[in-house]
């Protein structure tokens, strides 16, 4: 779908990673005490880019980019910075309005890095979900904490009322009996899903830039004729 020139998205003021820390340092309490319960948080991954910066002494982006997608050869994946930086060829989000599409492609939030404004590729996503599956950047024994689940004393239910468990940035369970990991994302105008069966070698990644779709869906309609 070809972008609408001249939106009012283009004129929306954006906040930035430092500016999600300037508003959280206004707070004076948290929602519960630490180790209680748990609580999926975006605000947590803009700080946690900001730790990256300062351990790595690099932009983000350029962290991201010299770490991740350079070494393994993304070329179409880019943390997108307004005037720092282009996504050639890029989709752009469209929600549908009664019988006709409205382009809703950026929000307050949609410059924050640590949570998003990554924009890439179902090829390089391939190329990302390759090198998990046979440890290129992380060794088994690093990616072992973002694979073990969080153990506060109180857990949150999904819909169906089933416990969630949340490792570092995967959601873990289980579907028709196959080991899983996955993970669901929503923007204005986007919605996206990457479901990864990792003892079944199968890992189904669905992009979409319309708001009127189930990804997660989807992907799951796949997964029941492989894993059949």
């Amino acid at each position: 779908m070809a972008k609408y020139p001249n939106t009012s998205e283009d004129r929306i003021p954006q906040i930035l990673d430092a500016g999600v820390l300037q508003l959280l340092e206004q707070q004076s309490s948290g929602k519960f005490p630490p180790g209680s319960e748990w609580q999926y948080s975006n605000s947590g991954y803009a700080v946690l880019a900001m730790v990256v910066e300062k351990v790595s002494g690099k932009p983000f982006g350029q962290f991201l980019h010299d770490r991740i997608f350079a070494p393994l050869q993304m070329n179409n994946t880019v943390a997108y910075e307004k005037g720092k930086n282009e996504v050639p060829h890029r989709a752009y989000g469209h929600t549908k309005e009664k019988d006709s599409w409205r382009e809703t492609d950026q929000s307050p939030t949609s410059a924050v890095l640590g949570d998003g404004g990554i924009y890439s590729s179902i090829e390089d996503l391939t190329k990302w979900d390759r090198a998990l599956r046979r440890h290129t950047l992380l060794t088994a024994a690093e990616m072992r904490p973002a694979l073990t689940a969080v153990k506060p004393t109180a857990h949150p239910a999904n819909s169906n009322g089933k416990p969630i468990s949340y490792g570092f940035g995967w959601f873990l369970d289980q579907y028709h009996g196959h080991k899983r990991m996955s993970h669901n994302g929503e923007t204005i105008g986007f919605l996206t899903t990457i479901q990864r069966f990792p003892d079944d070698d199968l890992t189904i990644i669905v992009l979409e830039n319309r708001t009127d779709k189930d990804p997660e869906q989807q992907a799951l309609k796949v997964a029941d004729l492989y894993l059949k």
